[in-house]
């Protein structure tokens, strides 16, 4: 059986039967390319007719096309929202060539594939998608693809627009974009614009709509609700106390401590950043740093912060990719793998943010 393929080790095409007989099936991106290129086009084709009309020199015609069309790619380029649509939500993590298959997989490849721009809805998987978002911003931009690149702002995009609706986790996204951008500079002044993949003009635009979305985050007003609705200041104390016990960030709870005279003091309580600080170091960080009042007493708020410089926090998030080592497969828990193991969630392991872009390290 012949394959329909360039080449003879590859699947060959995709096909769907229709009434009329079998036709090759295409990718969704590929349609609305060529339906974004007919409209965009149209309007530089009826420029070039009328200078055509008015002029005779054809070498002003020529150049109006070769200037309509550049625009027509770098407006394409820069505005388009097209996503890259996979029906299996799992990837095959290789490193090595076989007989079979050749090449390896990328970081932008399991980018592209895993779906992390639906991830963003679900509020469990959504600090794991930042998380990932910022590494890659702070160290692995150049190793992504042209179009992991742009699937990376189109997530991006998405996120930031999330954060303006809900009005929830708007720091979270202001860390993300001052790392983007502090990166995106030193690529452009100090590396070189060589290391970015496609026009500058293109990046140019990016970096102006990074500024853009910083200017939104930063005149984000959070509406007060209106109505008869319980807010915290109602709970009794014991409740008050125990919700900022779960929490795992010091700036939340210094933010939440400014919002009246009573969370403050719940705030400052010693116990809550000695629990605190054991739930995210270790004892042998406390003796490398630690930090005594006057009255000789631990000072835990302040060896909080003294350790975050030094020392990682733990990371916990509510999903986060799964890693099945029988298999060499990064999937989502919820969608699942093809494994063949007897018991495959034996051999399926958590992976953090950081584990994953290690697993694309060769």
């Amino acid at each position: 059986m012949p394959f329909l393929g360039q080449d003879w080790r590859s699947p060959g095409e995709c096909w769907v039967k229709f009434q009329d007989g079998w036709k090759r099936s295409r990718l969704y991106r590929e349609v609305e390319e060529e339906e974004s290129n007919i409209n965009g086009s149209h309007r530089e084709r009826q420029l070039c007719t009328r200078l055509q009309e008015e002029s005779n020199d054809n070498k002003i015609v020529e150049d109006c096309a070769v200037a309509a069309k550049k625009r027509k790619k770098d407006h394409f380029n820069i505005s388009t929202q097209s996503e890259y649509f996979y029906r299996e939500k799992w990837i095959h993590v290789h490193k090595g060539s076989t007989r079979e298959r050749h090449g390896y997989c990328t970081l932008g490849e399991a980018f592209n594939r895993l779906d992390f721009s639906s991830a963003i809805e679900d509020m469990r998987r959504f600090n794991y998608v930042v998380k990932l978002l910022q590494l890659i911003a702070n160290s692995q931009l150049t190793s992504l693809s042209g179009a992991a690149q742009k699937n990376y702002f189109n997530i991006l995009e998405k996120i930031v627009r999330k954060v303006i609706e809900d009005q929830q986790n708007p720091r979270l996204i202001k860390n993300l974009l001052q790392d983007l951008g502090s990166a995106l500079c030193i690529l452009v002044r100090e590396v070189g614009r060589c290391v970015l993949v496609g026009n500058i003009n293109i990046w140019v635009y990016r970096m102006e709509t990074i500024l853009n979305w910083q200017h939104q985050l930063n005149n984000l007003k959070i509406t007060r609700r209106i109505g008869n609705t319980v807010t915290l200041s109602d709970l009794p104390l014991h409740m008050q106390r125990s919700i900022l016990h779960r929490f795992s960030d010091g700036l939340d709870i210094i933010n939440l401590g400014q919002v009246t005279s009573t969370l403050h003091m719940l705030s400052e309580d010693k116990h809550l950043w000695k629990n605190l600080c054991k739930y995210h170091f270790s004892e042998k960080q406390f003796c490398r740093h630690l930090i005594l009042t006057e009255n000789g007493c631990v000072d835990w708020k302040l060896m909080y912060f003294t350790l975050q410089k030094y020392c990682p926090k733990k990371e916990q998030y509510g999903d986060s990719l799964q890693f099945c080592r029988h298999c060499s497969i990064l999937f989502w828990k919820d969608t699942g793998h093809p494994c063949t193991a007897t018991n495959p969630e034996t051999f399926c392991t958590p992976v953090s943010p950081q584990h994953f872009i290690d697993l694309f390290k060769f």
